[in-house]
C-alpha cells in the first residue's frame, strides 16, 4: 500500500515528505534559537556550525530546495549576527561570510547528490533498453513488480498487460510452472533454466531464465528469447543450409564446432568477433579467446563428448578484431553434424552487464564516501557543542540562565546528541557496507556478556528483564561488536513494549545446524506482516511516520546489528504479532572464521 499523498496549493506532499519537511524546520528553529541566544549571551563556536545540521539535511533529500533553505537560513542567521554585532564592521563582516558558507555548502551536496542520482537514472535507462528481457516480481504470489520493453517484446505484450499478470501466468503448460517452483524453492540463484512462456498469439516461446534474489522479497529474473536455438537443436542433424536458416537472425551468438574447429558462425558471431564471417570459418575457437581463460576452457571442452544436452555453462573472455575484450557466457550442445559429432554453441555477450555491475560499484562506493566525508566533517563541530550545552545547563546561575532559557537548552542539548547518534550510526554503517571493517574473535561465555549489558544499561529498572539460558555457553565471536548487537535488541524491545514491559531473553542451540540460537521476546505493540521485510533496511521503520517521533527511533541500530551478524557467518530473524510482541533472534554459528 503506498503513501497517502496532501494535496496542498496546487503541489502534492506525500507523508514522508511532510515528515522530512517538519524535521526540516524544527531543526532551522532550534538553531535560530540558539544562535540568537549565543550572540546575546557572546558565547563562541556554537552560532553557525548548527545551520549545517538542517541544510545538509535538506540538500541531502531535496538538493534545490536544501539551497532555499541555506539561503533563508543565511539571511535570518546575517540578521541575527548584524543586530547584536553592529556597529562592528569586522564582526558584520564575518557574520556575512559564515552565510554565505551556508550557500556554498548546499550548492557542494546538491550538486554531488544530483550526480549520484543522474547515475541512478543512466541505469534505470540501460534497465529499460537493455538487449536482455528483464522482470521484477515477488517471491510470495509472484506479482509482477517491474519489466522492461525488451521483455513484453518478446512475448508479444505491452509492459501494462505483463504488469496486471502474475509471473506463473506467463508459462506455457503447467508442468514446466511446477518445475520453476520446485527449482525456485530450492535455489535462491538459479541460471540457464530453460522453459516456455505464453505469447499474446497463444503461441509457446522458448526461453532461458536466470534469477537471483535482491532481497527476502524480490527477485530479478532475465530472460533470453531462445527458440531459434531450439530449433536448431530439434533440427541438428538436418544439413548446414537449414542450420544457417534458423541462426542467421538470432540475436545470440551460434557456433558449430568440430574438433575445436568453427564450421559455422551467424551473423551475430560475426558482429560479436569484429571478423567478418569469411575469416572465422575454418579457425580454431581457442583463436578467439583471452589467452588467460585457455586453461579453464580446455577442462570446459571435455564436456562436450557426453551425449546428452549439458546444463552447465561457463563465462570466457574473447579478443575482438580490435584487440577489445568481450566477456560471453557460452552454452554447449552435441549435435550430429555431416554425420558426425560436433558441437553446437550459444554465447550470450554478457560486457555490457558487466560494466553496467562494475559502474554501479563505483556510484556505491562514491555515494557511501561522500556520506562518510559529510559525517565526519559534522561530528566534528557537534562535540564542543555539547561541551558547551552542558557545561552551560550545569551551573544555570553561574552563566545568568534563567528556567525558561535553561529548558530551551535542555531541547536543543537533547537535539543535538540525538544528531550525533544519527551520524556516529551513519557512520558505522557506512564502514559495514564498505567491508573495510574485521572482527576480532574472541571465546567469552554468553550469559556473562549478556548480564553485563543488562547491568551497564540499567534495563533492569525499565522492565521485568528475564535470562533462560544453560551456564557455561561459550560463543565464539567479536565481543564488543556483539554487545552492541544484544545493547540494540534489549532497547528496541523495552522501548517498544508496553507497561509493564517483560522481556525474556532465552538460548537454544540445536545439535544439527551448528548454531547458537540468542532470542530476545517483548510484549509490545509488534510489526505488521507487511513491514518485517523492511524493518532491516537503513532508515526504516515498521511505522515511521508514528515511531520515529514516538519512540525517538531512525531505524539505523536493526539494520547495524544484522550486518555485524551477517559479518560472523549469522542472521537476525524475526517474528511477531501485532499488539502482542515481537522475538528478534541472533543465529550465531559455532565456529567463526576471519578471511586473511
Amino acid at each position: 500500500m503506498g503513501e497517502r499523498v496532501f494535496p496542498f496549493g496546487g503541489h502534492s506532499f506525500s507523508e514522508t515528505d511532510l515528515v522530512r519537511g517538519f524535521v526540516i524546520f524544527s531543526l532551522t528553529i532550534c538553531c535560530i534559537l540558539i544562535s540568537a541566544l549565543a550572540f546575546s549571551r557572546q558565547i563562541p563556536y556554537i552560532n553557525y556550525q548548527l545551520f549545517f545540521i538542517p541544510i545538509v539535511y535538506a540538500a541531502y533529500f531535496y538538493p534545490k530546495r536544501g539551497i532555499y533553505v541555506a539561503a533563508i537560513s543565511g539571511v535570518v542567521y546575517q540578521g541575527i549576527g548584524y543586530f547584536y554585532s553592529y556597529p562592528n564592521p569586522a564582526a558584520m563582516l564575518g557574520v556575512t561570510a559564515e552565510a554565505l558558507l551556508f550557500v556554498i555548502t548546499a550548492i557542494i551536496i546538491a550538486y554531488f547528490i544530483e550526480r549520484i542520482r543522474s547515475g541512478e537514472a543512466r541505469y534505470r535507462t540501460v534497465f529499460e533498453h537493455s538487449q536482455l528481457g528483464i522482470i521484477l516480481f515477488n517471491r510470495e504470489g509472484f506479482a509482477i513488480r517491474q519489466t522492461n520493453e525488451k521483455f513484453a517484446a518478446m512475448l508479444n505484450y505491452s509492459t501494462q498487460e505483463i504488469l496486471a499478470s502474475t509471473f506463473l501466468d506467463l508459462f506455457f503448460i503447467e508442468r514446466e510452472k511446477e518445475r520453476f517452483l520446485e527449482r525456485i524453492d530450492k535455489n535462491r540463484e538459479t541460471a540457464d533454466f530453460e522453459t516456455r512462456f505464453a505469447s499474446a498469439g497463444g503461441a509457446a516461446c522458448w526461453v532461458n531464465l536466470s534469477w537471483c534474489m535482491i532481497d527476502e522479497h524480490t527477485v530479478s529474473c532475465t530472460a533470453v528469447n531462445i527458440n531459434a536455438r531450439k530449433l536448431a537443436e530439434k533440427l541438428n542433424n538436418d544439413n548446414m543450409m537449414k542450420y544457417r536458416q534458423l541462426t542467421e537472425n538470432s540475436p545470440t551468438s551460434i557456433l558449430i564446432v568440430q574438433n575445436g574447429i568453427i564450421l559455422y558462425a551467424n551473423p551475430t558471431f560475426a558482429e560479436f568477433s569484429g571478423y567478418p564471417p569469411a575469416e572465422v570459418i575454418g579457425r580454431e575457437l581457442v583463436r578467439f579467446l583471452d589467452p588467460r581463460d585457455l586453461h579453464v576452457f580446455s577442462e570446459f571442452v571435455q564436456q562436450w563428448t557426453i551425449k546428452k544436452p549439458l546444463a552447465a555453462h561457463a563465462e570466457f573472455r574473447f579478443v575482438n578484431k580490435d584487440e577489445g575484450i568481450r566477456v560471453a557466457v557460452l552454452f554447449t550442445n552435441p549435435i550430429v553434424h555431416a554425420n558426425k559429432p560436433a558441437t553446437m554453441i550459444n554465447l550470450m555477450d554478457i560486457s555490457e552487464k558487466l560494466r553496467l555491475e562494475e559502474k554501479i560499484h563505483q556510484d556505491n562506493e562514491r555515494r557511501r564516501g561522500i556520506i562518510i566525508t559529510v559525517a565526519h566533517e559534522l561530528r566534528t563541530p557537534l562535540q564542543p557543542i555539547l561541551g558547551y550545552l552542558n557545561l552551560l545547563i550545569s551551573d544555570p546561575e553561574g552563566f545568568g540562565i534563567v528556567d525558561e532559557t535553561k529548558k530551551i537548552l535542555e531541547r536543543c542539548l537533547l537535539s543535538v546528541d540525538r544528531e550525533r547518534q544519527i551520524i556516529n550510526q551513519m557512520l558505522e554503517l557506512s564502514v559495514l557496507e564498505s567491508g573495510k571493517l574485521h572482527l576480532s574473535l574472541s571465546e567469552f561465555p554468553l550469559e556473562a556478556l549478556v548480564q553485563t549489558v543488562l547491568d551497564t544499561s540499567g534495563y533492569h529498572s525499565k522492565a521485568e528483564v528475564s535470562v533462560t539460558m544453560p551456564e557455561g555457553i561459550v560463543i565464539m565471536a567479536d565481543r564488543d561488536r556483539l554487545y552492541n548487537v544484544v545493547d540494540s535488541l534489549l532497547s528496541n524491545a523495552i522501548n517498544y513494549s508496553k507497561p509493564p514491559r517483560k522481556i525474556e531473553i532465552s538460548y537454544r542451540m540445536d545439535t544439527d545446524d551448528g548454531f547458537h540460537h540468542i532470542a530476545f521476546s517483548d510484549n509490545g505493540i509488534g510489526i505488521p506482516p507487511e513491514s518485517i521485510g523492511t524493518i532491516f533496511e537503513p532508515f526504516q521503520l515498521a511505522d515511521a511516520a508514528k515511531l520515529s517521533r514516538k519512540y525517538d527511533r531512525i531505524g539505523l541500530s536493526l539494520s547495524i546489528a544484522r550486518k555485524v551478524v551477517q559479518m560472523h557467518g549469522g542472521d537476525i530473524t524475526v517474528r511477531s504479532v501485532v499488539n502482542t510482541g515481537s522475538t528478534f533472534t541472533i543465529h550465531l554459528p559455532k565456529e567463526v572464521t576471519v578471511d586473511a
